[in-house]
């Protein structure tokens, strides 16, 4: 078999296609989301957003059955009840904002195990914790291309305070800016992205499209937009060799598209000239290389 074909023959096949589209949109519009998440040092917020979904989804086949419509509105109030009552105690009490997201976290997290537990057909949600890329329908892709085409006009139109929220909070306030408006906002964005990546790649694995590019990016560049732009890319690419890998190997989607990003990272983290654990040595050599041609 030759290389085109070990590369191209997978994505013949239209649930490859609808999967890879799938992944490329949630990974566009959350690549760029989680550069933002990295620089508020909100990666782990995400996290605890994405685990209070369960909830949200027990709730809703507790009183519309395996409705999938009714299972994504129940996660969204799940995620946004979440987002709104963690910013709310941050700011109404002593807690810290992550303080109060971690036990909101933990909180909605029990309460999911506990409904699932109770049920007596003991409901299965193993296809939202890890998700089912290869499953994916024209629904849920044509959501997906919803959610991605919002979000990358919200933040292109909103560029200017998200960029002064995401650096210099204190000065936007300062400024006129609505920083917990913002801030807000920022959080149902993640929360909507995170509901349209559960069919791609679940509870547990989602935030690793929206942080893992995130971070790789941030080891490579130094604006804002740049960053915002390579993490997308990442996730595009991250998403299309992961799946290629799946296809080959016989691994779950989700988890061959999280390693492959992963891998883009530890690799950057290793290699980057700049940010990387390479740079200072690779600066002792051009001041040593430097000291040896000097003229006398």
């Amino acid at each position: 078999m030759s290389l085109g074909e070990l590369l191209l023959d997978p994505f013949a096949l239209p649930f490859m296609q609808r999967g890879l589209a799938a992944a490329v949109l949630v990974g566009l519009s959350g690549g760029a989301l989680g550069s933002l998440l990295v620089l508020r040092r909100l990666a782990l917020m995400g996290d605890a957003l994405s685990h209070s979904l369960l909830p949200g989804l027990a709730l809703a086949y507790l009183f519309f059955g395996q409705n999938v419509g009714a299972l994504l509105v129940g996660a969204l109030l799940a995620g946004l009840l979440t987002a709104a009552g963690g910013a709310l105690l941050s700011r109404l009490t002593r807690l810290k904002e992550d303080a109060a997201f971690g036990a909101l976290f933990i909180l909605f997290f029990a309460a999911g195990i506990a409904l699932v537990s109770h049920y007596p057909s003991r409901l299965d949600l193993a296809h939202f914790l890890f998700g089912s890329i290869l499953g994916v329908g024209s629904e849920e892709l044509r959501f997906a291309a919803l959610v991605s085409t919002i979000t990358i006009a919200l933040l292109l139109w909103f560029r200017r305070s998200l960029a002064l929220h995401a650096f210099d909070p204190a000065f936007h306030r300062a400024t006129g800016g609505r920083g917990g408006l913002v801030h807000v906002g920022l959080l149902a964005l993640v929360v909507f992205n995170l509901i349209s990546a559960l069919q791609v790649m679940g509870i547990v694995l989602s935030l690793g499209l929206f942080i893992l590019p995130a971070v790789t990016a941030y080891l490579w560049v130094e604006r804002l937009a740049a960053m915002m732009l390579l993490s997308g890319a990442l996730a595009a690419l991250g998403a299309t060799v992961g799946l290629l890998l799946s296809f080959h190997l016989g691994v779950a989607s989700g988890a061959a598209i999280v390693l492959t990003l992963g891998a883009f990272f530890l690799g950057s983290a290793l290699l980057s000239p700049r940010h990387g654990l390479a740079a200072p040595l690779l600066a002792r050599w051009r001041t040593g290389k430097r000291v040896l041609h000097r003229p006398d």
